[in-house]
């Protein structure tokens, strides 16, 4: 089912390089003009992402094979649908920590970046382990089902947020002002270097993106063992995650049956990982030890396929489900209270219009 075909050395470095001109040029632009894009804005870049995406996997196909190229478009697809549904808690986090709207695309940029670090060990560690113990698909796969499970059990229910240790460590013992300072993470008040909540927030939003990785990189192998796609197609998931944020914003409640689309997906792949381990069984008290080749593969073109139809369903399905909601207009979005917001103006413009009503009645 792998590929035989190795990744050329000179394709790893420069694709490395590329993704890291790309992610600190974004970071300097976001950092450069802090503000709350628009959903014009935000479309264009989620469009630029997705493409940018395709085309590496294009590129995957010209300079190695086809199965590559595969398995990059499904475990593209897997990372990204669990990416959407990770934005639930974003909304929460942001919320919790009262982040101004404006600094919002630096905070969730800078938790991004430290997500894809803490992810790249995580990968590195689950390569290496794969490599030695091909049992651990068994425990991957039942982890995966387990998953699925609770997802279809806890459907409907509110998302929260609960802070880690780390995070509540850090509250106790950094001196930290009271408010945001820009978006600066110390400041000097009263001779003193204090720091300020933006520091807390990348951490939290980093770290809770850890724990989400313990079941997309678990179901990402699955599809692949390729260490560097695994980890590009976390990058291209997560390098568009900012800007769709902003772009879904209200709509993310339209998706109710997004939670049942990646159970069905999370299933479907720990159960690959289950027969996978069973056809390269090397536990030596199922089968004497040996491999049992009877027991059939999914092939890659079938779970990409899988993956591709079951998200296409969830989609059609909710948005039909939740037809006639509304949904916020271009450009707003969720206030750190949880409320729509507009644009710059559009409060007031519409407490001018009241105004100029209420007006005219007494003038009656």
């Amino acid at each position: 089912m792998w590929a035989d075909v190795e990744l050329p050395v000179w394709f790893e470095v420069g694709t490395f390089i590329a993704l890291t001109v790309l992610l600190l040029a974004d970071l300097a632009l976001v950092a450069r003009r802090p503000h709350e894009p628009s959903v014009r804005e935000a479309s264009i870049w989620v469009t630029f992402y997705i493409a940018l995406a395709l085309v590496f996997g294009l590129v995957l196909l010209a300079v190695t094979n086809g199965d590559f190229a595969t398995q990059f478009y499904a475990g593209w697809l897997t990372e990204y649908s669990l990416s959407v549904d990770n934005l639930f808690v974003f909304v929460i986090i942001m919320a919790r920590f009262k982040v101004p709207r404006k600094l919002q695309q630096e905070v969730l940029m800078v938790g991004i970046i430290i997500a894809l670090v803490l992810r790249g060990i995580f990968i590195l560690l689950g390569a290496a382990v794969i490599e030695r113990f091909t049992w651990v698909f068994y425990i991957f796969g039942a982890f995966l089902v387990y998953t699925a499970v609770n997802l279809v059990r806890n459907h409907g229910e509110d998302e929260d947020y609960e802070e880690n240790a780390l995070i509540r460590r850090l509250k106790k013992v950094l001196p930290m002002t009271a408010d945001f300072h820009g978006n600066r993470i110390r400041v000097e008040k009263g001779g003193k270097k204090l720091w300020t909540p933006m520091i807390v927030v990348f951490l939290a939003l980093g770290t809770t993106d850890l724990l989400f990785a313990l079941d997309s990189i678990p179901a990402i192998f699955g599809l692949t063992r390729e260490a560097f796609i695994v980890f590009t197609a976390n990058v291209f998931a997560l390098m568009g995650l900012r800007q769709l944020y902003f772009l879904l914003g209200g709509l993310l409640k339209r998706l109710v049956y997004l939670s049942y689309g990646l159970a069905v997906i999370l299933a479907f792949i720990g159960v690959k990982l289950v027969l996978e381990a069973v056809h390269e069984n090397s536990l030596p008290f199922i089968n004497g030890g040996e491999p049992i080749e009877a027991v059939p593969e999914i092939p890659i073109w079938l779970s990409l396929a899988v993956i591709l139809g079951v998200l296409v369903i969830a989609t059609v399905a909710s948005l039909l489900k939740t037809r006639g909601q509304l949904a916020p207009a271009e450009g707003t979005g969720i206030d750190p209270e949880g409320q729509p917001t507009g644009e710059p103006g559009e409060h007031s413009a519409s407490l001018e219009a009241e105004n100029r009503a209420a007006r005219a009645r007494a003038e009656d």
